[in-house]
């Protein structure tokens, strides 16, 4: 190979070599949990 073609081929792989060792951040997400609601007791008909 000619000279230029492997000074693009290692200039190109060290850019993705730079790409993939960059900082890695962690994501995460917060959900709230729902409040627990309690079903209504029988209290009668009419109450």
């Amino acid at each position: 190979m000619s000279k230029s073609i492997k000074s693009i081929f290692f200039i190109g792989l060290a850019a993705i070599v730079a790409a993939c060792a960059g900082p890695k951040e962690e994501e995460f997400v917060i959900i709230d949990p729902e409040p627990i609601s309690v079903e209504p007791a029988y209290t009668g008909k009419y109450k």
